[in-house]
């Protein structure tokens, strides 16, 4: 088994068809592969060997695909750098993880602290001015086009995907070839992706939204994925419109802005599905979404400790709110603190049991062994499950709010708050209270045009649920602090 077997069978049976669209050129098939044969054949050359790490500390281009799937078919183990860090979180993952070689550009480099890494043989620059490093072109040159990926168990590590660190310093996931293969036909599978679909990808391929579920998942089906650097509303529009692509996916953040949006200008009637991960999507939003364009946001649910695909919303028995039921050959189930299943209907960690499930947090055995207990992975989600094994998500554990001994889930207030007219983005979190022990809070970016105080968001809230759970201060704010990934982050909304 080998995640680069994807694209070595779609080279074999759609040699000519593309695999990428990228700012106006097409990298079919059998051009992926023979790239990223060259390449492999530069990393044996350099001595890579099976289980060593290779770097991509890359933005989305072409060259992520061609580097990511030339180190898993030497057996390598690509470990995804986010391209937003700076060098010191730069340094601590090329450390952690060991890497022997990174892929990077020339506008990255400065972030790339080499002296400081002992481990980090050799760089090699994929686009902009190398500064005297050799070139991808150049190192891969001399590679033959021909090879296969080399057959491994599918319980080797493929690839390390670092969480994000909000807890603390961040952890490599370590994913298997199974876990990755599991997860791709999974997407296919349940998603309904087909060759002839074109992918939109705007989302970071370092992270497992945008490198699994889609660009893992497009290849797995043979199918073509548009590529963006990153989400520019009109860019990623006028793509979607001049490549005709079909599958839409987006973070809920995304789909808030593109509502705020005139979009008649652009014809958009080639995308034929939408969907959204990676946070809760507030229901009036998916609502808006589906009387707008006729269509749901179809959402699944997943933690890149399962690569990540556990659960997911059907076409053919869609709930709205749901995130859905457990996909194909994967259990969840509702557990309490001791690791008791609980009643369908009330609200518990989200647990999860499959092949999706990673082997652990590299060299990490305390931190895997608390995240994976029983053979069931703690998603740290709180949420409940209905009598047909829908399950619907409450919020975070972390992020939950304790007012006076009362619980208060922001995700609940947030929905309220999207239902007020003047709201455009919402996030709720908890501030230290010498009364209370916390205190709800929220910040807000209004729609454009629309005035209103906060005096009148709190009475607002307070009509509409117990007003322990309404916000006692509101902020207006031109923007929220969001990850790469779209994420709200509530721990930067908090350290203010």
């Amino acid at each position: 088994m080998n995640v680069a077997r994807h694209v070595e069978q779609a080279a074999a049976w759609f040699p000519d068809h593309p695999a990428i669209l990228f700012e106006g050129r097409a990298v079919s098939y059998r051009e992926l592969n023979e790239r990223a044969n060259r390449v492999a054949s530069a990393l044996r050359a350099a001595g890579v060997e099976r289980g060593d790490r290779v770097a991509l500390y890359l933005p989305n281009i072409p060259a992520f695909a061609v580097c990511y799937t030339a180190a898993l078919k030497v057996g390598a183990v690509a470990v995804s750098v986010n391209s937003i860090f700076k060098a010191d979180e730069v340094r601590y993952i090329l450390d952690d993880s060991g890497a022997r070689v990174l892929f990077t550009t020339g506008e990255l480099l400065a972030n790339v602290p080499h002296a400081d890494c002992p481990a980090l043989e050799r760089l090699v620059v994929c686009e902009d001015d190398a500064q005297g490093h050799a070139t991808l072109e150049q190192w891969s040159a001399a590679g033959s086009a021909d090879g296969r990926a080399l057959d491994l168990d599918r319980g080797e590590p493929a690839v390390l995907l670092y969480t994000s660190g909000t807890t603390g310093v961040p952890k490599g996931a370590t994913l298997t070839h199974g876990n990755v293969v599991f997860n791709d036909y999974a997407c296919v599978h349940h998603m309904g992706v087909r060759q002839t679909d074109r992918l939109m990808l705007f989302l970071p391929l370092f992270h497992v939204f945008g490198q699994n579920a889609i660009m893992n998942a497009a290849f797995a089906a043979c199918a073509t994925v548009v590529l963006q650097r990153r989400f520019v509303p009109d860019q990623v529009l006028d793509s979607i419109q001049r490549e005709r692509a079909t599958m839409f996916f987006a973070v809920p953040t995304i789909f808030i802005n593109l509502l705020a949006l005139d979009l008649s200008r652009w014809d958009l009637a080639s995308v034929r599905y939408d969907f959204s991960a990676a946070a809760t999507m507030p229901q009036e939003i998916s609502r808006r979404w589906t009387e707008r364009f006729g269509r749901p946001v179809f959402e699944g649910y997943g933690l890149t400790e399962c690569s990540p695909f556990a659960c997911y919303n059907h076409d053919f028995r869609h709930k709205f709110g749901s995130v859905g039921t457990a996909v194909e050959n994967v259990e969840l189930k509702i557990l309490d603190e001791d690791g008791h299943e609980l009643p369908r209907g009330e609200w518990g960690e989200i647990c999860i049991q499959g092949p999706g499930v990673m082997k652990g947090y590299w060299r990490r055995p305390d931190d895997t062994a608390a995240a994976i207990r029983g053979a069931w992975l703690r998603s740290g989600d709180i949420g409940t499950m209905d009598d047909e094994g829908y399950v619907f998500i409450v919020d975070r554990v972390k992020d939950m709010i304790n007012v006076a001994g009362f619980k208060v889930w922001p995700a609940e207030v947030e929905q309220v708050l999207y239902r007020h007219p003047a709201v455009r983005e919402a996030a709720i979190y908890g501030v230290s209270d010498p009364v209370r022990g916390e205190a709800v809070r929220a910040a807000i970016v209004l729609r454009d045009g629309a005035a209103v105080t906060p005096e009148e968001i709190i009475a607002f809230c307070r009509e509409r649920m117990a007003v322990y759970k309404a916000p006692a201060m509101v902020e207006l704010v031109r923007e929220l602090p969001k990850s790469a990934t779209g994420k709200i982050l509530k721990r930067v909304l908090r350290s203010r």
